[in-house]
């Protein structure tokens, strides 16, 4: 699995290469923002598993450098920053980044992140196959309406641009409302690990959605438990496309 390091320090970008060759993964260093956006321009090479990147670049912001790499390619990206508020962190997701690790950071926690991050999408970077027998459908929950075949999600007609993740999630509650899941559910069904160390990503994923949907209540904290979507007055619907005749 090839992996993409976009590292400016050559000492930190060696040290680390070295950790994740022993654990199979063949890493390509881009020291600046420039050289990663080439090095994933299409090529006859393997395309890359993961892009790890730090936020902490020479040449241009790593948040700009993330937000186009996601103009170019659907490849996962991995976050590496020293900032740890939440807000900077939900800025990096909605910019299309998939995970983040905040420094320091544990080598076993950041290997765990990037097979958990390759192993959501399929074969060069594309998205997993919809599940049977969602394709055609469109969940109506209120002002929000969540289109599983083309992964769009709504309100009151406004469409509201959301990551990969945040659609799985918001998906995933959509399709249950009222119906409480538990964590560890939610993380094995999205996130497709049972590593716990994925929960903080979850709360930022939460957040994400209530600031980009601006509806807070819609997603519920079940202290303890887990989260569940609330129903709006309106009530939910589920309207289906006619299926072909056979």
């Amino acid at each position: 699995m090839r992996l993409l390091l976009v590292e400016d320090d050559d000492h930190v970008a060696a040290a680390l290469s070295a950790v994740l060759a022993k654990h199979g993964l063949a890493v390509v260093h881009a020291r600046n923002g420039e050289d990663a956006l080439k090095a994933l321009l299409p090529d006859d090479a393997e395309p890359f598993a993961v892009v790890l990147l730090d936020l902490g670049l020479p040449d241009q912001d790593g948040f700009e450098v993330c937000g186009r790499i996601r103009k170019l390619c659907a490849t996962p990206v991995i976050m590496v920053t020293a900032r740890s508020d939440v807000r900077s962190r939900i800025h990096g997701l909605n910019l299309g980044a998939d995970d983040y690790v905040v420094k320091p950071y544990d080598t076993g926690e950041l290997l765990a992140r990037i097979h958990a991050v390759s192993r959501r999408t399929a074969p060069g970077g594309g998205e997993q196959p919809a599940e049977e027998g969602t394709a055609e459908e469109a969940l109506c929950l209120g002002a929000v309406t969540v289109e599983l075949s083309t992964r769009q999600v709504s309100v009151d007609g406004a469409a509201v641009p959301l990551t990969r993740k945040e659609f799985d999630l918001l998906a995933l509650l959509a399709q249950r409302p009222g119906v409480v899941f538990r964590r560890e559910q939610i993380i094995s069904e999205v996130w497709r690990t049972s590593w716990e160390g994925t929960g903080r990503t979850l709360e930022v994923h939460i957040a994400s959605l209530r600031a980009k949907l601006r509806m807070p209540a819609l997603i519920e904290t079940v202290r303890g438990v887990g989260y569940r979507l609330v129903v709006p007055a309106a009530g939910p619907g589920v309207r289906t496309s006619a299926a072909p005749a056979s």
